[in-house]
């Protein structure tokens, strides 16, 4: 099981692609959070403003990630 993460400690920002392929749409949340969408409709990563803030869409994603994998 793998991602990629990209922390910015200066904005509080992470990005967690949890599967590979691009993006062609986004859901907006809220002011804070974007999922990206791959052509599939389903996530392929999470756009995630003052992360520390936010440890239940964190977790959201990480179960993703977990689903893809424990197939």
């Amino acid at each position: 099981m793998s991602a990629d993460l990209s922390y910015d400690a200066a904005t509080d920002s992470l990005y967690i692609k949890i599967r590979p392929g691009r993006s062609i749409d986004n859901r907006v949340v809220n002011d804070d959070i974007v999922i990206d969408l791959g052509e599939d409709g389903e996530p392929v990563g999470y756009d995630i403003q003052h992360a520390s803030r936010h440890a239940d869409i964190i977790a959201e994603a990480l179960g993703h990630l977990h689903e893809r994998h424990a197939a």
